[in-house]
């Protein structure tokens, strides 16, 4: 047990790893029966190699539909608008350092110009535009599978 005293308060906290929480918004771009994916990058070695929806986490105080149309551009040069929210994911994971839960905001997004280009150093390094029949066979992220289930 661990003791922390927050402002006038004591609390008691019965694990001594960090809590994170994180809320990304993401978007499902279609061209017809083609769905955009996005690389994951060397840089998130879990998951590295594994295709994601285009999207991720937000700046603080940022509107989700904004971080949106900044994270779509920044991983595959899309701008984009958010036609609609498709719904909500979240997931969690435990290990000795942390209790981590992401809450992913999903939304159908339409591209409304720019051209299909690589992030650099970033946490996506490829998007290519797949087959919605062809996913299954991809190694995706559970936000991929979900998103698609949603639809």
């Amino acid at each position: 047990m661990v003791l922390v005293k927050f402002a006038d308060k004591v609390l008691l906290m019965t694990d001594s790893r960090s809590q994170i929480t994180r809320i990304g918004a993401y978007g499902i771009v279609r061209d017809n029966d083609y769905i955009l994916l996005c690389r994951l990058s060397p840089e998130v070695v879990s998951h590295q190699g594994m295709w994601t929806l285009p999207g991720g986490g937000l700046d603080f105080g940022e509107h989700p539909e904004q971080g949106l149309v900044r994270e779509v551009m920044e991983e595959t040069g899309f701008e984009v608008r958010p036609a609609n929210l498709l719904g909500i994911n979240s997931m969690t994971r435990d290990d000795e350092v942390e209790a981590f839960q992401s809450i992913q905001i999903i939304y159908h997004a339409e591209i409304t110009g720019g051209a299909l280009r690589f992030e650099e150093q970033g946490t996506t390094d490829m998007c290519e535009w797949h087959p919605l029949d062809s996913v299954a066979d991809l190694q995706v992220v559970g936000l991929v599978r979900a998103a698609l289930a949603m639809l």
